[in-house]
């Protein structure tokens, strides 16, 4: 009788881990703890078990420290970033995950986890046992034995593929273990193996598909290079592969996974399955802050969920309204806890009944008095004046974008075979892989200063474009192309098919859509429709007025600075706004110690760069990006902002100091910013949390008073009995549709009760600082300045 035959899953942990990670690098727990790794490797090992049943799993890992084939060549691996400490620190819970799970672990020094890999299936190679690899790396598939040996990995998004040998075959057009001599032929950038320079996929895929292996090819070239130029190969391709012969060769040492790393492995005796400790997995995953994964757990294991689990699961029939304006109070509670669902407000009260969990959310808010009346007095009578807005809605211009779409496709193309004509060649612009190749490798653009992605091949984001501006044309190409598909895809082909039976374009629009209580908008985003350069503004030109209507803008001028000075109190600052000044020309006046009359544009860009980057906590290296300077004048800027301006300077760093001793930010209502992660021992996580603390207080001021801006406007409208309805909230920009014969009062009222906001509001606050609002009256959105 056939011994049936045992199934083992072999876990290539490095390569599952780094791909968790980069796919989530910002997953965190509440208090900053970097988790997307520890995630990863955690449900990959619950969906291995869902998927296989397996008999045995074993985990292989990678251990500091040079291998063997850095020994044999330096610069391997040489293109890889240096690892990043938030992702050092979660391998050791990852083994910790192993040890919960009943995974043993092998690993071994001077060794990657793929020669461990390689070497268990070489030991087991006569056991009845079929092994799965599951790797994101597919060096591994080199391993595949026919069915024996298979290799399970992700795709992108959530799909998976098994390669047995057969499906190898398919996709590459040669057996498993000739990727070997493929990647000796290509080369591998992630590995930094470096092939033979200048053979790509089509040569190494040609040549190997026919010889199989590159010492076979060799003979074959040695005997007659037309045997190369049959299958397919150019001159230039053949004379390549002979100049790079010692290059394959020493690559195909490289890229080969070894079979005799010196261990032995042994068929684990324990029954896994009964050996899992479920309670420590559910401690484990409660503590990286992991819930969805403990129904998940019990599930697998076909355990019954602890009566301290919670899964929400809503029986009672839930108002919408009441449930969106608990969301908000929760918000007010915990703002990283922005566009709460049922789930975030169970899982922040651990109770499954909305009812009783709602209770407790504003039983909860009551004991903080500030928050609370910013509740009642801001947030909830502003909710239903939010609902009408978005059933409002703006008329849309069908036509118009219609016209617009065309004209911008017919745009890109031509800039598309300009780019094809300026490199040489066709190819996928789209695909930063492939741009990243024509600009580097074809092309031979400058490396300097330019990073590699994760995959090896030289960064295209908008920061190399504009560094590689002044090197070629074919850049400014690049990018006026990429701007014209964004704003394509986001926009212009979208927006007609999301406009409703009305004519009109409703877009939903968040109160608690961000964390220092600004408004956030989806389906589509307008608060993110580019306005810096002409092809984004033409966009506005689709939102119009109705026949006999207009649009009417309200904008607040220059807000945040306005706030800085008022909430700072700096003496400096809030002379210039009581007298009418500008701002920014006024600071490169002061910095630069000269008359404001010669204050020329480029003096008060550069003050203006200052002036927001201040804002924003930017340091020296931000600000000379910013202000297109080098250091030494971004450091004078720098420093003589807040020599100016020393109140300013104090109270950004007596608000940092708050969020570091507290844990959170006030704004002049009383709205909190919680940073959990402000006083992290990683030093990065710790400046990302304190440059937004620093301008927490001052962004989350100018979104209350934006939002009593709108409850006065709307106030004022009702016992007017306008015709007046409010259609857009964009940042600090409020806009209206009217009819045409009320717009002049209109106007002038408005700006009035905006401009008296503070002094009007609950807090009855009285500021040295005037604010100030401008109106826009046109036809469509683009008009409005």
């Amino acid at each position: 009788m056939t011994e049936k035959r045992k199934k083992l899953v072999l876990l290539d942990a490095h390569a599952i881990i780094h791909r968790a990670y980069h796919g989530m690098p910002d997953f965190a727990t509440r208090a900053g703890v970097p988790t997307g790794a520890i995630y990863g490797f955690s449900t990959m090992v619950l969906r291995i078990i869902d998927d296989f049943n397996p008999d045995y799993i074993v985990a292989c890992y990678d251990l500091p420290g040079p291998t063997f084939r850095h020994e044999s060549y330096s610069d391997y691996k040489g293109t890889r970033s240096k690892t990043d400490e938030a992702l050092k620190m979660q391998f050791g819970p990852t083994r910790e995950a192993c040890d919960i799970f009943s995974i043993p672990i092998y690993d071994a020094v001077g060794f990657e986890a793929d020669d461990v890999l390689g070497t268990i299936c070489e030991q087991l190679k006569d056991e009845p046992i079929d092994i799965i690899i599951a790797s994101g790396d597919m060096d591994t598939l080199q391993l595949v034995d026919k069915k024996r040996v298979q290799v399970f990995t992700l795709k992108r998004g959530n799909d998976t593929v098994i390669y047995d040998e057969a499906a190898v075959i398919e996709r590459f057009k040669f057996d498993p273990i000739s990727i070997i001599d493929y990647k000796a032929l290509r080369g591998d950038a992630s590995d930094n193996i470096p092939g033979i320079r200048g053979i790509g996929d089509k040569a190494a895929t040609l040549a190997i598909s026919e010889f199989g292996t590159i010492e076979k090819m060799y003979v074959a070239l040695e005997q007659d290079e037309q045997k190369l130029l049959d299958i397919g190969m150019t001159k230039r391709m053949v004379g390549l592969i002979r100049d790079g012969q010692e290059n394959a060769e020493f690559s195909k040492i490289l890229a080969t996974i070894r079979l005799d790393v010196p261990m032995e492995f042994k068929i684990p005796e324990t029954d896994w399955h009964s050996a899992v400790d479920v309670e420590a997995a559910l401690t484990f995953f409660e503590k990286y802050e992991f819930r969805g994964l403990a129904s998940r757990l019990h599930r697998t294991f076909g355990t019954t969920a602890p009566e301290r689990e919670i899964e929400p699961e809503i029986i009672e029939e839930i108002n919408n309204d009441e449930l969106q304006q608990t969301a908000i109070a929760l918000c007010l509670l915990d703002s990283d806890l922005t566009d709460a669902g049922i789930e975030k407000i169970s899982e922040y009260t651990g109770n499954k009944s909305f009812k009783e969990s709602s209770e407790q959310i504003f039983t909860e808010l009551k004991t903080l008095e500030k928050s609370n009346l910013l509740y009642e007095e801001i947030e909830k009578p502003l909710f239903p004046i939010v609902q009408v807005m978005q059933k409002n809605g703006v008329l849309i211009d069908t036509d118009f974008f219609t016209k617009l779409g065309k004209k911008y496709h017919t745009e890109s193309s031509k800039i598309e075979k300009k780019i094809f004509e300026l490199s040489g060649e066709e190819f996928n612009v789209k695909s930063p892989k492939q741009l990243s190749e024509v600009l580097f490798v074809k092309m031979k653009l400058p490396t300097k200063g330019v990073k590699k992605s994760k995959t090896g091949t030289y960064s295209t984001n908008i920061k190399t474009l504009e560094l590689l501006r002044d090197e070629h044309d074919i850049i400014q190409y690049v990018v006026e192309y990429r701007e014209l598909q964004k704003l394509l895809s986001t926009y212009i082909d979208i927006i007609p098919i999301m406009v409703g039976d009305d004519g009109r374009l409703h877009a939903e629009f968040l109160q608690n859509g961000t964390a220092t209580g600004r408004f956030s908008s989806r389906n589509p985003n307008l608060q993110n429709i580019p306005t810096r350069t002409e092809l984004g503004r033409k966009i506005r030109e689709g939102f119009v007025a109705a026949p006999g209507q207009v649009l009417v803008s309200f904008d607040y001028s220059q807000i945040e600075l306005r706030i800085l000075a008022f909430l700072s109190g700096d003496k400096n600052l809030i002379q210039i706004f009581k007298d009418g000044r500008d701002i920014h020309t006024a600071v490169a006046s002061q910095i630069a110690n000269v008359d404001e009359k010669d204050v020329d544009r480029v003096m008060r860009n550069k003050a203006k760069a200052v002036n927001f980057g201040i804002l924003y906590g930017m340091g020296i290296n931000s600000l000379k990006k910013a202000m297109n300077s080098d250091r030494e004048e971004a450091q004078m800027f720098y420093n003589g902002f807040f020599e100016n301006y020393p109140k300013a300077a104090a109270f950004l760093e007596v608000t940092k100091q708050s969020a570091r001793d507290q844990g959170y930010t006030e704004t002049l209502f009383g709205r909190r910013r919680q940073f959990r992660n402000i006083n992290s021992k990683l030093g990065f996580i710790r400046a990302m949390a304190e440059r937004m603390a620093l301008n927490a207080p001052i962004q989350g001021t100018s979104a209350d008073i934006i939002k009593l801006a709108m409850i006065h406007v709307d106030n004022y409208i009702r016992k007017s009995k306008l015709s007046a309805k409010l259609i857009l909230q964009i940042h600090d920009e409020m806009v209206y549709e009217i009819n045409e014969t009320e717009v002049g009062d209109f106007s002038k009222n408005v700006v009035k009760i905006m401009e008296g906001v503070l002094e009007n509001s609950y807090l009855k606050y009285e500021s040295e600082v005037p604010l100030i609002v401008h109106s826009s009256i046109g036809k469509h959105w683009g008009e409005l300045k």
